[in-house]
């Protein structure tokens, strides 16, 4: 044979073996990707091994992705994302653990919450002497004359006797005492907090305020809605120190529990100061983000009030600010709350017949107000609780779209637990978003059925179903300092539907699955704040905030009352434990 032929043919067999593969595009990607660094073509995290809820009906689960720049690179089995790893690439092993999307707190008061994780401590108490024994341990360590501050009662839990200044005076001669009860709708203030505030038996209730008073006409130390700014004016400022410490607080505990993003109300309640949230959106939130300091993603409602300098400041600036800052809308209220007596209702109060409840705001200020906001294209929320409150937000809604024009305006009903007949229909029909909190459903059963009777506490109250069955976009959050975050607890809560001690559901027809909860706490909670494109979903292209539950399975997840965090992620990074 001629040598030239066998040399030839050696040659070649030589070239296919070693040079074919480079024709290979799987192969030519995983070669390349190798050579270059990650942050250019490959992956930065390769999350693989897992059972991922995307939250995106046409595609709900996967078992891996592929995470670059703080986004989803590509989502999708294993085998599909291995050309994405390349030098610097690191990989997580799931071991088939449940992921679901960071969830979405649609309420809090972020603030408030890590001020009051700082304070008097007395939720969940439900012993009269116990509020006195915390009220004076706070003293033993406190300056003489200083404010005592803290929150969170429920009278509810001790038989639903309301307090009074004389329960804590004699522990606190010499310090002025404000503690806000869980709801944020009243205070109780010791007789020296009233002293110095000037109230007696000669105060008049102010519009949308109520002074609780003595059969004698003595004020018992309660202030309802807008009367409590006769205590708070008097409170001295909290310190933008305090301020920024109290926002990372709260950021901390809610990365612990797997929420990556919350709608923030601010410090803004009936009868406080509108310059608060203003305050915290330079002091704590520019700055938080300037320097690099912020944990979670915020949506921030600014108050109603003031919502010419929101649309001035979007104006210059644009809505997101950042990645972590988005400039939502305005807020307002229109009642108060169930367990204050001060939620409106078209009917009276069962256990007070000459009480309809507050309505807090007066109502053409409001609908002005509206108006404009949303003429400047900004996004109302208004807090209403009571069935009447509620249809008159919903009908002063549909005059402003109607005379503003028809556009995505996202109107938002914060709260909306008691609901008329008929009302759950409404969301659906003009588009409204049901910002809800489930949580609230656990200390409000026994009291709703005590304070709006039998029949209007089962036939209106918590309507999850007939409100998504409306096709009303339902956000659900929890009102947090209110109650704690807790979007785990919240989902059993939707799905079960059992207060405390009881043996069955409250109106069991109300129920969620478990997908329609998770889908309410993630991607329904993100188009309620305009999101969709950016959070709520793990889909490529989005943001990589993701929560590592301890389930091994969707079916434990599912069945399972005892699942946790593991690990919460981000933009892709780990950011608990």
């Amino acid at each position: 044979m001629n040598l030239s032929i066998v040399i030839s043919a050696s040659i070649a067999i030589f070239l296919s073996v070693f040079f074919f593969p480079l024709f290979n595009s799987t192969y030519w990607l995983k070669w390349r990707a190798s050579l270059i660094p990650s942050t250019k073509f490959g992956a930065d995290l390769i999350v693989k091994n897992g059972v991922i809820f995307t939250s995106d009906p046409s595609f709900p689960f996967a078992n891996s992705m592929a995470i670059r720049d703080g986004r989803i690179l590509r989502i999708g089995n294993y085998s599909s994302l291995q050309d994405l790893s390349g030098y610097g690439t690191k990989e997580l092993n799931l071991e088939g653990k449940v992921v679901v999307p960071g969830f979405i707190d649609s309420h809090v008061h972020l603030i408030s919450a890590g001020l009051q994780m700082a304070r008097v401590q007395v939720e969940g108490v439900n012993r009269k002497d116990e509020i006195v024994r915390r009220v004076k341990e706070a003293v033993l360590n406190a300056k003489r004359g200083s404010w005592i501050l803290g929150g969170g009662w429920n009278n509810d839990l001790w038989g639903g006797e309301l307090p009074m200044a004389s329960w804590i005076d004699e522990v606190t001669p010499d310090n002025p005492v404000w503690l806000t009860r869980m709801d944020g709708h009243m205070g109780l203030a010791n007789s020296v907090a009233l002293k110095l505030a000037g109230v007696t038996n000669l105060t008049k209730d102010p519009n949308g305020g109520t002074i609780m008073q003595t059969a004698d006409g003595e004020p018992t130390g309660l202030l309802i809605d807008a009367a409590m700014e006769l205590i708070l004016s008097w409170i001295p400022e909290v310190s933008v120190d305090e301020r920024r410490e109290a926002m990372l607080r709260a950021s901390s505990f809610a990365l612990t529990r797997g929420v990556t993003t919350v709608v923030d109300v601010g410090r803004y309640f009936p009868g406080s100061s509108v310059e608060h949230s203003w305050q915290d959106f330079s002091d704590v939130y520019q700055w938080a983000d300037s320097s690099g300091k912020m944990k979670i993603r915020v949506c921030l409602f600014f108050p109603i009030e003031t919502w010419s300098r929101l649309y001035g400041v979007i104006h210059r600036a644009g809505r997101a600010l950042s990645n972590w800052i988005y400039l939502g809308g305005v807020k307002a209220f229109a009642d108060g709350s169930l367990g204050s007596n001060s939620a409106l209702f078209h009917e009276p109060y069962f256990d007070d017949p000459h009480n309809y409840g507050l309505q807090v705001v007066e109502f053409e200020s409001l609908f002005n107000m509206t108006i404009a906001s949303d003429l400047s294209g900004l996004q109302v929320a208004i807090h209403a609780i009571g069935d009447k409150a509620t249809d008159l937000i919903l009908d002063m809604y549909e005059s402003v779209a109607l005379k503003n024009g028809k556009r995505d305006r996202r109107f938002r009903i914060e709260h909306a637990q008691h609901l008329a007949p008929g009302t759950a229909d409404r969301f659906g029909q003009q588009g409204i978003v049901a910002s809800v909190q489930p949580d609230h459903l656990l200390d409000d059963a026994d009291v709703a059925i005590r304070k709006l009777g039998v029949d209007r506490a089962q036939k209106g109250s918590y309507l999850f179903r007939s409100l998504l069955s409306s096709n009303a976009l339902l956000a659900l959050g929890s009102d947090w300092p209110v109650t704690s975050t807790y979007p785990l607890r919240a989902i059993r809560t939707e799905m079960n539907r059992i207060p405390p001690g009881w043996d069955t559901a409250w109106i069991p027809s109300e129920r969620l699955s478990l997908n329609d909860a998770l889908i309410a706490h993630t991607i329904s909670a993100a188009r309620a704040c305009f999101r969709e494109n950016e959070i709520g979903s793990l889909l490529t292209g989005k943001l990589a905030d993701f929560v590592i539950l301890s389930s091994d399975s969707w079916d434990e997840f599912a069945t399972g009352g005892s699942t946790s965090v593991n690990a919460t992620y981000v933009g892709g990074i780990q950011a608990y434990p």
